[in-house]
């Protein structure tokens, strides 16, 4: 994909970029909302919270769409990756932090809640700079795997989990005065570590929609979609877990096994691989 005037603002790209800075805005809000309502003594504070973090899952198709619409566009630029890091810090860092440190951390004893937030919020800061630093020096960087999870899915699973925790809440309160939502506290630690890890996930930037699939894999992608949209309280959570999982199992996979998974565009191997608009 070619790299074109450090100025230059394609249209498409950018508007999904500014949708993915939008609803980190409005989460942000909602947050803000809920927090003055559970100090209120209100009833409805968790589906206020709630309603910040489908923001953030939007947010996060939001960002998938920004990388898409650049490499259907062929092209790149400094611009929009750099337009994106910023969307994404607000979005993927500062909302997901201030959401958890609201509902959960803030009740752990010497500040320890607010270390924990501020430390995820930094490595994300950090792995966004990380990888625009490496794109500029080496614009030939293959987009096909992140080294690291990357911060967006880092989000998606934290928020999805909180989302887990307020059904919980709002259908049994007791539970609000129990302590394991404290395992909240070590998954973003150690996801602040995981961002700078080793391990490979693949971006899925050269998935080949036109692919013909098999009966079965349709049937299984249909019925996917499907629990997603009967059980979405739940399903977000187990589609985030198992991307964090399948990083580990990935190096263990024949690549015949792993081209199957990640619906690989076999052209692509030989393409170019440019880094696209969007980053980890």
């Amino acid at each position: 994909m070619k790299t074109d005037d450090p100025a230059k603002i394609y249209l498409l790209p950018n508007l999904a970029t500014a949708g993915n800075l939008i609803c980190g805005f409005l989460a942000v809000l909602k947050i803000f909302e809920g927090t003055l309502q559970r100090q209120a003594g209100a009833e409805n504070w968790a589906r206020t919270y709630e309603a910040s973090l489908y923001f953030i899952l939007a947010a996060c198709i939001f960002d998938l769409l920004d990388g898409r619409l650049a490499r259907f566009g062929g092209r790149e630029s400094a611009f929009g990756r750099e337009f994106d890091s910023l969307a994404d810090i607000v979005s993927f860092g500062v909302a997901p932090a201030l959401l958890v440190f609201k509902i959960v951390l803030a009740g752990l004893p010497n500040r320890i809640g607010w270390i924990v937030a501020v430390l995820y919020l930094v490595c994300g800061a950090l792995r966004l700079a990380r990888f625009n630093v490496y794109a500029a020096i080496d614009s030939h960087t293959s987009s096909k795997e992140f080294t690291g999870f990357p911060i967006p899915a880092g989000a998606g699973l934290i928020s999805s989990i909180t989302l887990v925790i307020l059904h919980f809440y709002d259908n049994i309160p007791a539970l609000e005065a129990g302590y394991a939502k404290y395992a909240l506290a070590g998954l973003m630690i150690f996801l602040s570590w995981m961002m700078f890890s080793k391990v490979k996930y693949p971006s899925f930037k050269s998935v080949n929609w036109r692919t013909q699939h098999s009966i079965p894999k349709f049937i299984l992608v249909a019925a996917l979609l499907f629990l997603v949209i009967l059980y979405y309280k739940w399903m977000f959570a187990v589609i985030f877990i198992s991307y964090l999982l399948y990083g580990f199992f990935r190096p263990f996979l024949s690549h015949a096994w792993r081209r199957e998974i990640e619906e690989e565009d076999e052209a692509e191997d030989h393409a170019d691989g440019t880094a696209s608009h969007k980053k980890a």
